[in-house]
């Protein structure tokens, strides 16, 4: 026990840290951990660095965006990126920097969000530990916090326009979900990242979403195994309508899989 304390002492003084038996380096620069598997991709560490400050992903679920984003680039997967709940813009700023590097020009980047907040959730939303969203909404409202993960359009905007990536491919739709869309989708979809996080607009987002998703295109859940509510919507449109798909665990949440049929 004395010389694993030992151990972790002498990494951490060499800007390393081991977590869940994995080995973490620090970037004292930009103040972040990244897996020492990941370290090594240069391109990468240089692409997230601004992007992590506006996500609250995980550097292992922005490594597998970056990843499926140079996937559908280079296999030619026809269709643009959608990502449903932005929050700050950082993992839609992580896919228009990968774009960019790759100088892929004709596809678009669709951002939907409310961009005043969490919508309110329902029963359903319950997440590991078996707190309910719904609790906790109320809760944040008795104490006069009407926003619950709020940002603004107008500094989503911000944050992309500063990734150099073309505005007119930009197209930011504001309102719940479940109002949007249909109605303002793509008519093909190559990288699809939900992110909305509670059963409703998961569900709804599957329905209109996923059939305009193109056959080898990637399709990102951030909250399946973080909250319930994501997971059942999940799990219920894939039994409903018989889609074989491996949805591959990224990190304790977030998973990622292939739509293998048209």
């Amino acid at each position: 026990m004395i010389l694993k304390r030992m151990l972790k002492h002498l990494l951490h003084k060499r800007g390393y840290i081991i977590k869940e038996s994995i080995m973490y380096k620090y970037s004292l620069r930009d103040g972040i951990y990244i897996p020492l598997d990941i370290d090594i991709d240069n391109e990468f560490k240089s692409i997230c660095i601004k992007p992590k400050k506006y996500t609250m992903s995980s550097i292992e679920r922005m490594f597998a965006l970056y990843k499926a984003t140079q996937y559908i680039v280079k296999n030619d997967i026809p269709g643009d990126l959608v990502e449903c709940g932005v929050w700050r813009g950082g993992s839609s700023m992580l896919m228009a920097f990968v774009l960019e590097s790759m100088n892929e020009k004709k596809r678009s980047i669709f951002l939907y969000d409310t961009f005043e907040g969490m919508d309110k959730p329902t029963k359903k939303d319950i997440n590991i530990l078996n707190k309910s969203a719904d609790d906790t909404w109320r809760g944040m409202r008795e104490k006069g916090i009407n926003k619950w993960d709020y940002s603004p359009i107008e500094e989503v905007k911000k944050n992309m326009f500063e990734t150099g990536f073309p505005k007119e491919r930009l197209i930011f739709v504001k309102g719940k979900v479940e109002d949007t869309i249909p109605a303002t989708i793509p008519d093909k979809i190559s990288l699809l990242r939900l992110d909305t996080d509670w059963y409703e607009s998961t569900y709804h987002e599957l329905i209109y979403l996923f059939p305009k998703l193109s056959k080898g295109g990637v399709i990102i859940i951030d909250d399946y195994m973080h909250w319930k509510g994501a997971k059942e919507a999940t799990d219920k449109y894939f039994r409903e309508n018989s889609v074989k798909i491996l949805l591959n665990r990224i990190d304790y949440t977030g998973v990622i899989g292939i739509k293998t049929s048209t």
